[in-house]
């Protein structure tokens, strides 16, 4: 039966293992858990192909109690009660370590059922999950487990592990191997920090190589081939989508145009024109704002044309507009100034509005009650004095003028008409 090689390669020791080294470092705190030989309720939390399965089957090796695995995406609560009915017999003498795979995907029912057991120690928790583990396991799980992320894994740590599959091929299958420059580093570099694609990619690599000569040329090209697209992390629903929207707003608000199209291209690349979309269009407001208003017709206009587009042409209007966004200057005052409006409402700050700004509208008798509203057009400047916030507000300022030009000469313009400044201003 055909076995991948990723799983007849996986190390059998924790120096074995690639990358890491924050929690399996000489003196990383994970390790010397493990070397302790006491072993707690564990949740993995990372990528896929750092690690997590490994170390968990290293510390059952490591361990007098038995090992049970469940995936959460198949098991259920028989699977549960199945191991649960093991505990106390001749099956299990020591008690039960269960790796529990995918956590994520057991709901809270499936969750709690294992509360008793992992309190009173009679079973050992080692759950491994992709995902945030603060959004999809529930509390009474995590207050019971000690968290250890697990992050991709640098090219120049995958290094050992490509030329370990590489040397285990040659003498599994008895061949001998020519290899070009860079096929290595190639492999390294595009698995994303993912060392189980790097080992497939290899055994791929493998099997579609050519004998000349009577060995196995392997080549860039190849390689490239075998690996293509493979160093892309993404899940429209998971942390990587959150993650990659994120860094390229946070890159277009820090104006650096070469992160902004880093981000978008990684997106662009996952196919995800709409997540795209979204953060640049909330972008123009949100981030250049006041500072230039102009920039949401024109980011409109960018991405419209990239949605009527498509992909891959829809990358040029998208293109054009991060860099605009990352290039112009910034203004988060109407964004300071919404926010705390809403905060007040929400706080309940939020008095009656003043008969002047009322709708008009008869009292009840027929006649129409006296609004004393003063209309700014009929003012000199189109301005007047008269109040507009509620009573309990009077005095409260949401929106601060920024530094940037175009509202600095919006605030000359007005402290001149109210009277602000000296030299009143005569003009309409």
């Amino acid at each position: 039966m055909y076995r991948p090689l990723a799983d007849e390669i996986r190390p059998q020791t924790i120096d074995e293992v690639v990358g890491q080294t924050h929690i399996l470092g000489t003196d990383g705190m994970l390790r010397r858990i493990i070397e302790s030989g006491s072993v707690p309720n564990m949740i993995f939390y990372g990528p896929s192909g750092t690690g997590k399965t490994t170390v968990a089957r290293i510390i059952a090796q490591r361990t007098n109690r038995t090992l049970r695995k469940l995936n959460a995406t198949t098991a259920g609560i028989g699977d549960i009660k199945a191991i649960i009915d093991e505990l106390d017999t001749l099956l299990t003498p020591g008690g039960v370590l269960l790796y529990l795979d995918e956590i994520q995907y057991f709901n809270k029912k499936q969750q709690q059922s294992l509360l008793e057991f992992i309190e009173n120690g009679s079973i050992t928790l080692i759950a491994s999950t992709t995902e945030n583990p603060y959004f999809y396991v529930f509390n009474a799980i995590l207050s019971r487990s000690t968290l250890f992320e697990f992050k991709p894994v640098d090219a120049q740590d995958v290094l050992p592990a490509v030329d370990r599959a590489i040397d285990y091929l040659c003498a599994r299958d008895a061949v001998t191997v020519e290899i070009e420059d860079g096929v290595q580093a190639h492999i390294a570099a595009a698995c994303g920090g993912d060392v189980r694609k790097a080992v497939n990619s290899v055994e791929l690599l493998f099997s579609a190589a050519r004998r000349v000569d009577g060995a196995l040329h392997l080549t860039l090209t190849d390689a490239q081939a075998v690996s293509q697209r493979s160093a892309m992390r993404y899940d429209r629903d998971g942390d990587d989508h959150f993650d990659t929207v994120s860094a390229l707003m946070k890159s277009m608000r820090g104006s650096d145009p070469d992160a902004a199209l880093h981000y978008l291209a990684r997106l662009l690349e996952a196919g995800d024109l709409t997540g795209a979309c979204r953060r640049i269009l909330c972008s123009a407001s949100e981030d250049v704002g006041l500072a230039y208003p102009m920039a949401v017709p024109i980011i409109k206009a960018c991405v419209d044309s990239a949605l009527q587009l498509g992909l891959p042409e829809a990358q040029l209007p998208l293109g054009e507009a991060v860099i605009l966004l990352s290039t112009w200057p910034k203004s988060n005052t109407a964004y300071l100034g919404i926010a705390g409006a809403r905060a007040d409402v929400r706080a309940g700050k939020a008095g009656p509005i003043p008969r002047t700004l009322q709708n008009v509208h008869a009292d009840g008798t027929g006649f129409e009650r006296e609004q004393g509203y003063k209309y700014p057009h009929d003012f000199p400047n189109r301005w007047v004095q008269q109040q507009y916030l509620p009573d309990n507000l009077v005095g409260t300022h949401y929106y601060e003028y920024g530094e940037n030009k175009t509202e600095q000469a919006a605030k000359k313009y007005w402290d001149a008409i109210k009277g602000e400044t000296s030299g009143g201003y005569s003009g309409r």
